[in-house]
């Protein structure tokens, strides 16, 4: 009985590709007494695993949290399977405001202590008296309302690249932190204000209302579905935006646009820019604002330290991090002080730029292609690149793919190749090839040949 992942994102990402599906990105939560969480959960891979849905599951004794994919023809039977469930007839489905078939690449759910880390002790919390749940309009309309405080319950990194106007955007790395400090911020407005909360799918608030209702707040009030049904609603229902920039979410896309407002800036050179990036180097693999140019100049590195070590061997980059418990430490995100125009706490409302018109973001088989080979080592110096050849031959004049999350798609035809440092012109199976290059590749890049 499979229970766990078989396959490495690679290897999905090309399933997924040459499968040609359509894939949904879709997220939901519902909290629930569940006796054994281990047992729902084997339960949930199995019936999940068999349909290919990939994605972040967390469950607990106290519910479910999940972000997921799926192919859209399994949607209704995806459904099904949930609904068995007492508790999860009818949820509520955050589909995704943009898809992407790689969105995950995996199948992970796992047994928490909770479906959200809170912090909170909630023996002492009725999880039950939650605030107002508001609906698009409704929220518009309060956002409106002179006597009204919004709070983004969600991390700085969230809110920088796009929050609700007029929003205390806390300077917090988890929800935890923000509860405490939004207490004490908002001490002497219990009875007096308004208190509108909002998060990306709604989970967070849920917990939140709670805390502060069970704090003496008295007119607690929550978005209904997070950012993502927001924005549903107002596509639907023609209504304004009181959101601007982009909704950053927990999965490979790192964000997807509300407006087209750039409300942020590249971390490294100041530029309008909204695309977050996790540096290069495995040993620091911070999350950052990085613009495409930086990208290029930084090779996806959040420092030149950083960039410098991406440069070395494998073997000597393993040597570097051997002994050193960084833990979760080198997975802080986006504070470093080598970063100039990081911006997080009080944020502004104004836009610094317009966002170019979005390319098509799925990842559908546009050109007939095979898998030859992969990435094994980038000479940066020389400028050249070893590929070990996995399948078929690759000759001198084939139109050759090299494919990866951050090489992108590089077309063009092979002119020249060596194998053990002699010209040749055909690799066979087990061959290892180099050939000079511009651009680095990486380890999880293919090289793919373009058939006719």
């Amino acid at each position: 009985m499979q229970l766990y992942n078989t396959l490495s994102a690679e290897e999905r990402a090309e399933l997924i590709d040459s499968s040609g599906k359509q894939r949904l990105t879709l997220s939901f939560y519902a909290y629930s007494k569940i006796e054994n969480p281990k047992e729902f959960r084997d339960n949930l891979f199995l019936a999940w695993n068999n349909l290919e849905v990939l994605g972040r599951i967390y469950v607990a004794a106290e519910g479910i949290n999940a972000q997921l994919s799926l192919p859209a023809d399994h949607f209704y039977a995806f459904k099904d399977s949930i609904e068995i469930y007492d508790f999860m007839k009818g949820i509520r489905l955050n589909v995704a405001v943009e898809h992407d078939d790689h969105s995950f690449l995996k199948l992970t759910v796992k047994v928490r202590d909770k479906i959200v880390a809170d912090g909170l002790n909630d023996d002492s919390l009725d999880v039950t008296n939650i605030g107002i749940h508001l609906k698009a309009k409704d929220f518009n309309d309060l956002l409106d309302n002179p006597n009204t405080i919004v709070v983004d319950m969600r991390n700085h990194y969230e809110s920088e690249i796009g929050h609700f106007v007029n929003a205390i955007t806390p300077d917090v790395e988890t929800f935890r932190e923000s509860l405490p400090i939004i207490e004490e911020q908002l001490q002497e407005h219990k009875e007096d204000k308004n208190l509108l909360m909002y998060c990306t799918g709604g989970i967070r608030c849920e917990k939140a209302s709670a805390y502060f209702k069970n704090k003496g707040f008295k007119n607690v009030y929550q978005l209904e579905g997070g950012i993502i049904e927001y924005t549903r609603q107002i596509k639907a229902e023609g209504l304004e935006s009181k959101f601007i920039g982009k909704n950053f979410v927990f999965d490979h896309r790192l964000g997807e646009r509300i407006t087209e407002d750039i409300v942020s800036q590249c971390h490294q050179c100041g530029k309008p820019c909204d695309n977050h990036t996790n540096c290069e180097n495995e040993g620091c693999h911070l999350l950052f604002i990085q613009c495409d140019d930086c990208k290029q100049v930084m090779e996806n590195c959040c420092s030149v330290e950083c960039r410098d070590v991406i440069n070395m061997s494998l073997v000597e980059q393993v040597k570097l991090r051997k002994g050193i418990k960084n833990g979760n430490m080198i997975f802080r995100k986006g504070k470093s002080d080598k970063l100039l125009y990081k911006n997080s706490g009080d944020l502004s409302d104004i836009s610094l730029a317009i966002a170019a018109k979005p390319k098509d973001i799925r990842q559908k088989i546009k050109i007939k292609k095979v898998l030859i080979g992969k990435g094994e080592h980038y000479y940066p110096k020389p400028q050249v690149a070893l590929f070990l050849i996995e399948n078929g031959e690759l000759k001198i004049g084939d139109k050759i793919l090299i494919s990866g999350p951050t090489t992108g798609n590089q077309e063009f035809i092979l002119e020249k190749m060596l194998i053990n440092g002699k010209d040749s012109q055909s690799a066979i199976v087990g061959n290892k090839v180099t050939m000079s290059l511009p651009f680095r590749i990486r380890l999880s890049d293919k090289l793919y040949k373009i058939l006719d």
